[in-house]
């Protein structure tokens, strides 16, 4: 009996330890401006993940130390974390900011050090931050991205990202984040045919500024591009936070987009 179960117990002890949960959250003007009392609200929101990939990070003082903020209630709370935040990204003609990672210690390792990606930062006004981890003896490189905005056109960003997976042929690369440009843009076709899939199709993941007919998402901005040779997909969604508040304008507070987050193993 005692063998049966330590069996069953280092079955599940390996199915935990396998299995990852990504979250990224474009977390709006994250820096001095949030306070304390919303800062620990979204530490509640992203406790049960195990890598936290963060865009709109304040670039000036503040942003850095908001996620120390965020990194220390975390630890507060069980399980041990870290964080790496990005310098500020170089854009010459639209405002320039941070990204950054939080991770659980117990579940993955950062391998090296984050880097933005400089290749195109002359084409790429906010460049990704790029982390690996590695997950049990496996690794994966996460490229945080956070584009140019609807109205200026990020597909011309966007279409860069095809020409990475050449520039690192031995990364398993993941892109993430606020990509201001639906996954069903002609820009994501390359990335397709290479084998990348994204998370959601069809899934609206910012705020409008109000509800109306109980219909309070407005674009399909933020998504996961992950290659499907790589993974095992086991779950993906989005978080309705603003459910919990009395108001979109008050959720608004926290962040104007859902954070999305993506389950899996590594093949």
């Amino acid at each position: 009996m005692k063998n049966i179960l330590s069996i069953v117990l280092s079955f599940f002890t390996f199915l935990s330890f396998s299995q990852t949960k990504i979250l990224s959250w474009n977390l709006e003007n994250y820096g001095k401006s949030k306070s304390d009392i919303e800062i620990n609200y979204i530490a509640s929101i992203v406790l049960d993940y195990d890598i936290i990939a963060i865009q709109e990070v304040v670039a000036g003082y503040g942003g850095a130390q908001a996620i120390a903020k965020l990194t220390d209630i975390l630890n507060q709370k069980g399980a041990k974390w870290d964080y790496t935040v990005s310098d500020p990204t170089s854009s010459t003609s639209y405002k320039a900011e941070r990204y950054a990672y939080i991770w659980k210690t117990s579940k993955v390792k950062l391998k090296g050090k984050a880097w933005l990606e400089k290749k195109y930062g002359l084409e790429i006004d906010r460049e990704p931050y790029l982390a690996t981890f590695e997950i049990g003896k496996k690794n994966i490189t996460l490229s945080n991205f956070h584009a140019i905005t609807k109205s200026k056109n990020p597909e011309t960003e966007i279409k860069y990202f095809k020409f990475l997976p050449a520039t690192y042929p031995e990364l398993n690369l993941v892109f993430l984040g606020d990509f201001n440009c639906p996954q069903s843009h002609t820009v994501f076709f390359p990335l397709k045919k290479m084998g990348y899939a994204p998370i959601f199709q069809n899934q609206k993941t910012t705020l409008k500024q109000k509800c109306k007919n109980n219909i309070c998402l407005a674009s399909e901005f933020d998504n996961i591009f992950f290659k499907i040779a790589g993974f095992n997909y086991i779950n993906s969604g989005v978080i309705p936070f603003y459910t919990k508040f009395n108001s979109l304008s008050e959720a608004r507070k926290i962040s104007d987009h859902l954070p999305i987050w993506f389950e899996f193993s590594l093949n």
